[in-house]
Parts: C-alpha cells; structure tokens; sequence
C-alpha cells in the first residue's frame, strides 16, 4: 500500500517540496551504501551473534540515559523512571550495558529523542529532507538530531580515535540491523525513494503518539 500510494505522489508531495534535491542526496547516499553495505555484511557475517547482541546493548544503554530525558521532558514521568531503571541496572549488574538485564525483569524500552520532544511540545514536521549520511528526516527532526549529537556521550568522547571507532561501530552495527530490510524494500517499491519517504513519515508519526495515532491523522487520504 505504502509503494502503491507513494508512486501515485512523486511528483507533488506537499511534505517534499525540495524533492529534486531530496532524490540527490539519495543518489548520493546510495553510491555510499555500495561500499557500507558490504562492510556492514562482513560485519553481520563474522560477528559472533553474542557480540553483536552485546554491541547493540552497550549503544542502546548509552541512549536510554537521553531517551529518559526526552520522556521527562514530554511530561512521561513514569516512562522516563523506567528509563533511568534501565540505565541504573544495565550498567551495574549488565556490565556496562553489554547485557539487557532490565529487559529481562520487565522494564520496557523506549526509544525517544528530541525531535519527538519538539513534536511533542508542538513545533509542527516543515519540510520533508533526505541527507547523506544520516538519511531521512524532517525539518523539525533535523534540528532535533543535531541536539541528539550534541548531547550523545559517544560523540563527546575526547580521544578522537576512540570516538570515531564508537561512532564507526555504532553506524555499523546499525546499518547490519537494516539488511533484512533492503530485500522487502527493493522488492515492494516502485519508487525506492518514494517508498523510503513515506514509510520514513508514517513511522515517525507513530512514533511521536506511541502508536496511538489521532483520528485526523488515521484518515488522512493520500493525495492523487
């Protein structure tokens, strides 16, 4: 449905109103990914599963501490001391967040940032932008990343060389997470940019309500 409607609104999206430069960067950011990819392939090949899982839950605890703020700041008192649970006990007993010892005894994770604090607070979407590098995002949530980045502990690290194998590693292990992804998108999209945008705007809606859409936004109808 996403591929079916997404190819009918290419041409005049009202959210892309920049959709020649959009597709560019796109471009550009697929010319990257002929090298990424492999390296992220390599990585998801030799990569013993336990590391792998343990790498995700080293960089996921390190986001709890800033994803318990951002449910502060969205008024989610008890979302966000659930958060700061997780950072406490994974940090302890997990061993430095190796190991998702909270998960384990029910405290749920969350995943919040400052864009959807923005939305929250009610800076509305703006324009629709796709960047090298760090992909799709709002005009609203470009500036949130950028908040993100500044706050990250990772990219605050003062080794350089440390900070970028955390940075390179994290991207990584990202991008192995996402190689199931490619072969639905490939085979499901008319129009891969088309498709990436629209599933990148419906995603994020849901992110920003927890799921629980509004009626106005359930029954937008694409535009013909």
């Amino acid at each position: 449905m996403i591929a079916a409607s997404g190819c009918a609104t290419t041409a005049n999206n009202p959210k892309d109103p920049y959709e020649g430069f959009n597709r560019a960067m796109f471009a550009v950011n697929e010319g990257l990914d002929v090298v990424i990819k492999p390296v992220a392939q390599g990585y998801d090949a030799a990569a013993p599963l336990p590391l792998k899982v343990a790498i995700g839950n080293f960089f996921g605890n390190v986001w709890d501490a800033w994803t318990a703020v951002n449910n502060f700041l969205q008024g989610k008192g008890q979302e966000g001391m659930s958060d700061v649970g997780r950072v406490l006990i994974n940090s302890t007993i997990g061993i430095g967040g190796a190991f998702d010892i909270a998960g384990e005894i029910g405290l749920t994770k969350h995943q919040e940032d400052f864009g959807q604090t923005l939305a929250r607070w009610g800076v509305g979407d703006g324009p629709y932008f796709y960047w090298p590098i760090i992909g799709p995002r709002t005009t609203r949530d470009t500036f949130g990343w950028m908040v993100d980045v500044y706050i990250d502990p990772v990219w605050r690290v003062d080794n350089m060389a440390l900070r970028n194998s955390l940075v390179a590693t994290r991207y990584i292990d990202v991008r192995a997470s996402l190689l199931p992804s490619d072969k639905v998108v490939d085979e499901a999209a008319f129009d891969k940019y088309d498709y990436v945008r629209n599933a990148y705007l419906q995603h994020r809606r849901s992110e920003i309500f927890d799921g629980q859409l509004p009626h106005e936004v359930i029954v937008d109808e694409p535009a013909k």
